[in-house]
C-alpha cells in the first residue's frame, strides 16, 4: 500500500512532545487562510512511499519517542494512514501517534474509514487553523478553537476527553 506525501522528518522536536517521526500527508481541502504548509495542498504534487519504506525508516530512528501524521490532512487519505498506523503499534507499542486534521472529531467517529485512522491515533488535534485565533503561545497548534483530544479515553467515555501536550 502506498501513500502520497509531501515528505518526511524523521526527528523532530516541533511535531509533538520528545523526538517525533513526522510524516506530511500531500493532498487538503480545506484551504485555511494562512496555513503555514499550502505546498501540501494539491492531491497530484508530493512523492508516493510504500508503507514498508516508512516502516524500516522508522526502524532506524532509535532516539523517537513517536510519530507524527501531519499535513496536508492525513485523513483524506485515512485507510493508508490508518495501515501504517497499524504497523507502527506492532512494530512498538511504545511509540504514540499524534494526527492533525483540519476535521472535527465528531466528524471522524461517524465514517469508517476515517475512524480507522482514528482508532490507531493516541492524540488528536482536529479542526480548521482560524487565522483570526491564532495563539503563538499554544503547544503544537496554531490556532485557539483546535482542540487537543486524548482518543482512547474519549472513544471509551463516548465524550470527547482533552488533554495538554
Amino acid at each position: 500500500m502506498q501513500l502520497r506525501l509531501a515528505g518526511i522528518t524523521p526527528e523532530s522536536v516541533v511535531d509533538g512532545p520528545g523526538v517525533r517521526f513526522t510524516i506530511f500527508a500531500q493532498g487538503c481541502k480545506h484551504q485555511c487562510s494562512g496555513c503555514h504548509n499550502p505546498a501540501t495542498h494539491s492531491f497530484k504534487a508530493g512523492k508516493m512511499f510504500e508503507i514498508e519504506e516508512i516502516i524500516e525508516q522508522i526502524k532506524e530512528k532509535a532516539l523517537i519517542t513517536g510519530v507524527t501524521f501531519s499535513g496536508g490532512d492525513p485523513f483524506f487519505q485515512a485507510a493508508e494512514f490508518a495501515q501504517l498506523g497499524q504497523q507502527i503499534k506492532e512494530l512498538d507499542q511504545k511509540l504514540d501517534i499524534i494526527t492533525y486534521t483540519g476535521f472535527l472529531y465528531e466528524e471522524l467517529i461517524q465514517d469508517q474509514e476515517k475512524l480507522s485512522l482514528v482508532k490507531v491515533t493516541d492524540v488528536l488535534i482536529d479542526g480548521l487553523f482560524e487565522e483570526a485565533k491564532q495563539d503563538l503561545s499554544l503547544n503544537y497548534r496554531g490556532s485557539s478553537n483546535q482542540r487537543v483530544i486524548d482518543v482512547k479515553k474519549s472513544l471509551r467515555t463516548d465524550k470527547i476527553v482533552k488533554v495538554k501536550l
